[in-house]
């Protein structure tokens, strides 16, 4: 999402490579570009003013160490003020109350009712006994599209298609969990395309109704400044808890992320992108000012990696490694894990210096079909020990993949050559090392 303004930040420090010294002449010229960067990117004005005013201050009181440059302390400064605009610390989720209610909140078209379901399987992976409740009167669909995401993440959804009254389905769905020893309810409400007074009032009566432990207003971070005003709006009437950026992985610039807390003075709660269920995380501002930097955020990119691999999953894959027994079975393993921790160029771009380089790289996350289909064309035997894969099996393989003989032998070379290095390494001694880094879990 932030491309374009981490391009154009980095540009704006660019000013003061080779310079030795900060200088009133070179600290100005460096915030006027960083200011434009912010306002180019949809930040709301004052707010730019604001950060590059501050920025500017503390880059005047302070003096250059001799181990780093001017550009570098800029790019820590700019660093601590991007963090700070975006609250500074990451604030969870409240869960109060046997049930605990959370109101989700937000605008038709936001992305809502899919963070619902989002939201859902996230407390379900934490242990907790959800309640999907579908409180949508006016669209049909948003009830359909409910209990679809219910059925992915294997949570019970409460739904009264025929009444019309949002807050009767809401103290029914309540009594309901109660009976059923759910914990947690998660109540989704209905959106319109506009703010209006009949939304406003609907949403208002359901939380004084309610008394949820916490409201959530659901923001779509493609509408740029329109998403902080229609927060500030929702604010003023419904004092909720916290914001949810959604569809963060669209072609946006990225300045409703970086105002809306100032503007509205509520912490962001969660960052969402793609349709997948496990797509969404907590939002930590240092790490969100670390990626627009393009510093990268290998703690987020750990954390989803210890949440999909298990423990014993990856003890068993070590021992299989370490006796050079790693086979295809074991790969088309780890590709289904891969593909569960999100969207690949959103993964990459969480290690340091790789988002920058693969800004204008078209990556799919198709691109794994053809390895997969090739596998799985594969006899157990030929998974096994692909040393036996000869010329009539690689063309019955390539048939039955959809693929050619030279992506099968592509594959098999490529798996070919990892075995091998994999093999060096544990003669060498290296392995051992190496392996202890896949391994999050057993350190």
């Amino acid at each position: 999402m932030f491309d374009s303004l981490s391009l154009k930040l980095e540009k704006a420090f660019q000013t003061l490579k080779g310079q030795g010294r900060i200088t009133e002449l070179n600290v100005a010229n460096t915030v006027k570009e960083i200011r434009k960067a912010l306002i180019d990117a949809d930040v709301n004005y004052k707010v730019a003013k604001e950060v590059t005013d501050e920025i500017r201050q503390k880059a005047m009181g302070q003096n250059v160490l001799t181990a780093i440059s001017p550009g570098q302390l800029l790019t820590k400064i700019t660093n601590d003020e991007l963090t700070r605009l975006m609250g500074g610390e990451s604030e969870d989720i409240q869960i109060e109350g046997n049930p605990s209610v959370i109101l989700i909140a937000g605008l038709q078209g936001s992305g809502k009712t899919t963070f619902s379901g989002k939201l859902a399987n996230y407390l379900k992976r934490q242990g907790r006994q959800v309640l999907l409740t579908a409180c949508d009167i006016y669209r049909p669909a948003a009830i359909e599209q409910l209990k679809v995401l219910g059925q992915q993440t294997g949570v019970e959804v409460y739904s009264e298609p025929e009444n019309k009254n949002a807050i009767s389905i809401a103290k029914a769905a309540i009594e309901h969990a109660k009976k059923n020893n759910f914990r947690v309810v998660i109540v989704d409400t209905a959106g319109r395309l506009a703010v209006d007074e009949e939304m406003m009032t609907e949403i208002s009566r359901l939380k004084e109704t309610l008394k949820p432990a916490e409201t959530l207003f659901v923001v779509d971070s493609m509408t740029g400044q329109d998403a902080v005003n229609t927060a500030k709006a929702f604010n003023d009437r419904l004092n909720f808890d916290g914001v949810v950026l959604t569809k963060l992985d669209g072609d946006t610039r990225g300045g409703a992320a970086l105002s809306i807390r100032r503007v509205v003075d509520k912490p962001i709660k969660f960052v969402s992108s793609g349709e997948k269920m496990e797509a969404l995380d907590r939002f930590y501002p240092d790490r969100m000012a670390g990626r627009i930097l393009g510093m990268g955020d290998v703690v987020s990119l750990v954390e989803k990696a210890q949440e999909t691999f298990s423990a014993e999953e990856a003890a068993r894959l070590q021992k299989k490694l370490r006796k050079n027994q790693f086979d295809f079975n074991d790969f088309l393993s780890q590709l289904d894990q891969i593909k569960k921790m999100g969207n690949m160029k959103d993964l990459l771009g969480m290690v340091p210096g790789v988002g920058k380089a693969i800004k204008d790289v078209d990556i799919d996350d198709n691109s794994f079909k053809p390895i997969e289909a090739i596998i799985r064309s594969m006899t157990a035997q030929e998974r096994e020990n692909s040393d036996i894969i000869n010329s009539s099996r690689k063309n019955r393989i390539a048939k039955g993949s959809g693929t050619s003989v030279q992506q099968v032998n592509q594959l098999l070379k490529q798996f070919g050559e990892m075995k091998k290095m994999m093999k060096t390494m544990n003669k060498m001694g290296g392995g051992k090392r190496a392996l202890s880094a896949l391994n999050p879990f057993g350190r």
